[in-house]
């Protein structure tokens, strides 16, 4: 009898310690998961989540930083600029100035608006941007004859706003994106001809990004729009395809050339790029080759992205 009531002694007592053990365990166990839970919630509030990789095409719907000014060039509607001036005791004046050509393959239905977002980073380097607009395919006058003529008339009413700006004329990029790296690289040949007489504006030099180098070369989203821009095919516009084709005005002299295009592109070949640049080089152009790493056609305009940065950092050397 005794012996029985001391073995279940033990039995209780041992299920006490289970007990204690158990309840102990889950103690140890809440504090972690409380611990873990505080981390992540640290972690999100910093900033630092994962998130998932950035589509830059975003840009396209995303609104801008609106510009300083909205002022016309022309008396067509299409013929206007946004500037964007930059803020702040920081900048020296005059500001230096890079004009902007939006891309969309030449028509209509695509606009100077999302540039803007890189409009407005370079702004704030201190860098004041004119960003255009002009007749595409669509609009009335649009088509090449009157989209370069566009082009070129924005980039010389720099001379004007520079009365009520405070621009230097004698620091200026041009750029322009995809179908408008094909006219930043066309005005390129006629605004740094050392034929042409010489006016106020000193350009530093053309970046071209994911440009339409070669408008006789197929494979790119763009191939129906050059036929309607040109009024024909190569075949049937040859004087005309030999005269705004970029490739076939080489070379363009002594102004320097940074030619600019993502190895992702699937819009606009790289080709366009590499054969140019090969080509530019070998008839003494300052022609220079940056090929993005993972870049697609709209990473090197997105203010956000990796690859915009690296232009960025081109286009302030231009301009010191």
């Amino acid at each position: 009898m005794k012996g029985a009531a001391l073995g279940q002694l033990h039995s209780i007592r041992g299920r006490a310690c289970r007990l204690r053990s158990r309840t102990a365990f889950l103690a140890f166990m809440q504090k972690r998961i409380i611990i873990y839970v505080a981390a992540i919630l640290l972690v999100l509030r910093s900033g630092y989540a994962y998130q998932q990789p950035r589509d830059s095409r975003a840009i396209l719907t995303e609104t801008p930083a609106p510009s300083d000014a909205r002022i016309a060039y022309g008396k067509d509607p299409n013929q206007f600029g946004e500037l964007r001036l930059p803020h702040g005791t920081a900048f020296k004046k005059p500001y230096p100035v890079v004009v902007m050509l939006h891309g969309g393959c030449w028509m209509a239905e695509y606009g100077l608006g999302y540039m803007g977002h890189v409009g407005a980073d370079l702004a704030a380097q201190g860098i004041a941007t004119w960003n255009l607009e002009y007749r595409r395919v669509g609009n009335p006058g649009g088509g090449i004859v009157g989209t370069f003529h566009d082009v070129q008339l924005g980039v010389r009413h720099l001379e004007t706003l520079a009365k009520n700006y405070s621009l230097d004329l004698q620091r200026i990029v041009v750029i322009g994106h995809s179908a408008g790296g094909h006219l930043a690289l066309r005005l390129a040949d006629t605004l740094f001809d050392k034929a042409a007489p010489k006016g106020a504006l000193r350009w530093r030099g053309v970046v071209a990004l994911a440009a339409i180098t070669d408008l006789r070369r197929t494979g790119t989203a763009c191939d129906a729009s050059v036929q309607m821009l040109m009024g024909g095919t190569a075949r049937e516009q040859g004087a005309l395809y030999a005269q705004h084709s970029p490739l076939e005005l080489l070379p363009l002299g002594a102004i320097k050339q940074i030619i600019v295009h993502g190895d992702a592109d699937r819009i606009v070949p790289t080709v366009m790029a590499t054969s140019y640049v090969e080509a530019a080089q070998k008839k003494g152009d300052d022609a220079k080759l940056m090929l993005i790493e993972k870049a697609g056609h709209f990473e090197i305009v997105d203010a956000q992205a990796i690859a915009w940065a690296q232009v960025r950092a081109e286009i302030l050397k231009l301009v010191e």
